[in-house]
């Protein structure tokens, strides 16, 4: 097999006394479909936020495509190539829709950015902000060119939704539905082409009939060799996209596998359904 896009090493979380992801390793390969399932407070979330780094792991190390980015702040691990969504939804609901998709480029873009390398400096990581500002007031030819780009990107995104959010575009997102919040969501993560897609919980809220047309997108971003991490609770939609399934319960990994072999695992069974009702699976 190929180099891991992604290596999760002996990842532990603690918060005071209490250990919420204990000692749980993965890989995932690039173009591979990876989901993490478990009960409820089994430490998927937490799991996820500690990869995308939105909280420091107590121990362990992830990397990736061979680069360390454990503790890394978010915005430099999106620059790497991964994005995400939230388990909670988190579009800004006086931007319209195109806005909201729109930041999602923030990360690739460079015309418009000057002084870029001076973001992390303290005591003057107000110049980058500063000249982005008189950029954006004052724009180039070649900045420009790149809002138009931008545009035409955000309309090609939109379209992939088709009907739910392309006549929408100008909408604030305020106004949409919920299932149409998270697609916003989606949309605003699949904008910067990451190598690696981190979705939490995306189909939450949704009915059946968006669910799945939300399978399917997911299904097609597969077949174009989309590398993604999921992590959900709809175990239909689990098992028909994705490679490999991970259990997590109690903050331990209890199983992983083909979709089939894990959803005969009789400790996955006990973890969602008591152990007697596992008992009596076993041959």
């Amino acid at each position: 097999m190929s180099e891991p896009l992604l290596r999760v090493s002996g990842l532990r979380k603690q918060f005071g006394g209490l250990t919420v992801v204990d000692d749980v390793s993965l890989d995932i390969q690039p173009g591979e479909v990876v989901s993490i399932i478990g009960p409820n407070g089994s430490g998927k979330t937490t799991t996820l936020n500690i990869i995308s780094g939105v909280l420091r792991p107590s121990a362990g190390t992830v990397e990736l495509e061979g680069r360390r980015i454990t503790g890394s702040k978010p915005y430099r691990i999106a620059h790497l190539g991964l994005t995400r969504t939230f388990q909670n939804g988190r579009v800004i609901g006086n931007l319209t829709v195109a806005e909201n998709v729109l930041i999602g480029l923030e990360s690739v873009q460079t015309v418009g950015r000057p002084l870029s390398s001076l973001r992390g400096i303290p005591g003057v990581r107000w110049l980058p902000l500063l000249a982005e500002t008189f950029t954006a007031l004052l724009p180039g030819a070649k900045r420009r060119r790149q809002d138009a780009a931008d545009a035409e990107r955000v309309g090609a995104e939109l379209a992939r939704f088709g009907t739910r959010l392309a006549p929408r575009r100008d909408q604030y997102a305020y106004s949409l539905s919920y299932a149409n919040r998270r697609r916003t969501e989606i949309a605003r993560a699949l904008i910067s082409s990451p190598r690696l897609l981190v979705l939490d919980e995306p189909t939450a809220g949704m009915n059946q009939t968006e669910t799945a047309e939300v399978l399917q997108q997911l299904l097609e971003l597969k077949a174009a060799g989309q590398t993604i991490l999921l992590v959900e609770h709809k175990l239909d939609l689990v098992m028909t996209l994705s490679d490999r399934v991970l259990v997590l319960d109690d903050g331990h990994l209890i199983a992983q596998g083909a979709p089939d072999e894990v959803s005969r695992d009789p400790r996955v069974i006990e973890a969602y359904l008591g152990k007697a009702f596992a008992e009596g699976t076993k041959p």
